[in-house]
């Protein structure tokens, strides 16, 4: 049987929440006696897992790295996600969603994943050739995110934007080079964001896909922000404008 490993509070503790019947087992730091393990411990039980005490010698050989916060868990995959189509078919609200083009760095998936989950974005996009995958880090730093947002990775992302606008979703590229602010545009319909790697940017095609392309004003001598904050940024106008 295949097992994933997620470690770190928020993000077993979620699993735990939406999907406790494919939790394995979850392995506790035994020198960890403060509020917030026993708390943790105390979920974990009630949930039905198997909790298991573990020194840190050995949750590090789990969880692959020192950050596990002293709680790792074995997991069983959960099902594979639905379609673009499927999920945009079954939202309740206007199509909200966020594509990243050529984000490879775990980090910053997982800090994007948490954003858009904040912001009730549907889906995440990425191209399956300029992508990171789903794994322990992102999952811990998306602290829960990675098992509540959809998180498809396409062959082709063009192709991919193509197929929202032709739900008439407004597909919105983010650059430095625009000549339109984030600020100038209706963001209030239906509308996917797309943002490339701090640095690259947009690969061309993308950027020729794009009905339009803004770009976050900056007031200091910082030339771009970080692809997660840039993502807060621009989701956060969409709620802010669909609220007036």
């Amino acid at each position: 049987m295949t097992r994933h490993v997620l470690f770190g509070f928020h993000a077993v503790t979620v699993r735990l929440k939406t999907a406790p019947d494919s939790v394995v087992e979850v392995h506790l730091d035994v020198q960890r006696r403060d509020a917030r393990m026993r708390t943790f411990a105390q979920r974990a039980n009630e949930a039905g897992a198997k909790v298991v005490d573990s020194d840190d010698a050995r949750l590090c050989k789990l969880a692959g790295n020192d950050r596990h916060q002293g709680v790792v868990a074995l997991v069983k995959p959960l099902p594979a996600r639905h379609s673009l189509d499927d999920i945009l078919d079954e939202a309740d609200t206007a199509p909200l969603v966020l594509a990243l083009d050529g984000v490879t760095d775990p980090h910053n998936l997982g800090a994007c994943l948490r954003v858009a989950d904040g912001a009730g974005v549907q889906a995440l996009i990425a191209p399956k050739d300029h992508a990171v995958g789903l794994n322990a880090t992102v999952a811990k730093v998306a602290s829960g995110a990675a098992e509540t947002v959809p998180y498809l990775m396409v062959t082709n992302l063009s192709r991919a934007l193509i197929e929202l606008k032709e739900r008439d979703v407004k597909v919105i590229g983010l650059s430095d080079d625009a000549e339109q602010t984030l600020y100038d545009i209706d963001l209030s319909g239906p509308v996917a964001l797309v943002l490339g790697a701090e640095g690259k940017g947009l690969r061309q095609l993308t950027r020729n896909t794009c009905d339009a392309l803004v770009k976050i004003p900056m007031a200091g001598a910082v030339e771009s922000l970080n692809v997660s904050v840039a993502a807060g940024v621009c989701l956060y106008e969409v709620v802010r404008q669909r609220r007036r």
